[in-house]
């Protein structure tokens, strides 16, 4: 039985450190994730030259459910992988991490999906990620009668900008509320926001437990420059709120109102993977017996540390097994 089970997109992150003028050259808006296809991002890595590049599996959802892993909690994954060596790269780190992912896809030529994360000097981080099969997760890769006895299912909102993923993704819903299981969602990035709001919205369809996001997709939801309002339009979709502030911490919004839970200052070098990792520790303690605001401040925590370091994951599961055993909140 899983505590959680995801469904999302598989992807293998190769980090690399860039200036603001490179991406300017290439036109790309800093701090946010452009899709592309394969011939692009071959391009841009053969621009890059021999800089140094760092492999690491990745997605929003598959980093979530890693963390939440490590913090000690049972999991499942959908996605879908091609038979290549991004693929089975991907497959082989889940299985050693005891999460339970879909088979590779053996019958398709399609490449497995893959990111270039560029990390400028102020931490910020510019993606180009070509999804490759990935984008078409289909309830092929979903173990149901897992799904149907997960505690709680987490939705990647970036399947909004495929309409077979987005399919898979109401299915489960659809399923999780059948059967009386937790739902939480992720708005993942504000360019699947913009561009992929009705298919968002269907996956959301009647709402959901829990909605992670931060600021500047909050605002972009409710289309407004002021967080209040946007806290009051998404407290329609989700009884429970994490918004996280970057340095500020995070804004806690549930049926009792609403908290801020304040930051910790660290000397950030790379924020990939910052809201996967407090998505990961928030449903982790709140699995574990936390309350929200409690869960938050461990969530503030998981992803300081991370920030600190490069990457979107730490090093193994004993990682965040030992981050949570150091946490004294």
């Amino acid at each position: 039985m899983y505590d959680i089970y995801g469904i999302g997109n598989a992807i293998v992150d190769v980090d690399i450190t860039v200036a603001d003028d490179f991406l300017q050259s290439q036109e790309l808006p800093k701090g946010q994730m452009t899709l592309v296809d394969s011939q692009q991002i071959n391009s841009l890595v053969e621009m890059l030259g021999d800089r140094p590049m760092n492999r690491k599996s990745g997605g929003s959802a598959a980093n979530t459910i890693f963390a939440a892993t490590g913090f000690g909690l049972t999991t499942g994954y959908a996605c879908r992988l091609g038979d290549d060596v991004n693929g089975n790269y991907f497959f082989n780190e889940m299985s050693e991490a005891n999460i339970q992912t879909s088979a590779i896809d053996t019958q398709s030529n399609e490449s497995s999906g893959q990111c270039l994360v560029m990390i400028t000097d102020d931490a910020q981080r510019t993606m180009c990620t070509d999804l490759g099969i990935s984008s078409n997760v289909t309830m092929s890769e979903v173990d149901q009668d897992g799904l149907s006895r997960a505690k709680v299912l987490y939705i990647e909102g970036y399947l909004s900008s495929s309409p077979v993923s987005s399919a898979s993704a109401i299915k489960c819903h659809e399923i999780a509320r059948e059967k009386g299981i937790q739902t939480a969602i992720t708005l993942s990035d504000v360019a699947m926001v913009s561009f992929f709001r009705d298919s968002m919205t269907s996956i959301i369809g009647n709402g959901v437990d829990t909605l992670f996001c931060n600021a500047e997709e909050a605002l972009s939801w409710a289309q407004t420059d002021r967080l209040d309002i946007a806290i009051n339009e998404l407290k329609d979709i989700a009884p429970e709120l994490y918004i996280t502030l970057g340095s500020d911490g995070a804004q806690v919004v549930t049926s009792n109102g609403s908290t801020n839970i304040p930051g910790i200052s660290v000397k950030a070098i790379d924020t990939n993977g910052a809201g996967d990792i407090y998505a990961g520790a928030c449903l982790a303690a709140r699995r574990q017996g936390a309350n929200p605001q409690d869960a938050a401040r461990f969530a503030n925590h998981a992803a300081a540390h991370l920030i600190q370091l490069f990457g979107a994951r730490l090093a193994s599961v004993q990682a965040y097994a030992d981050l949570k055993t150091s946490y004294n909140g």
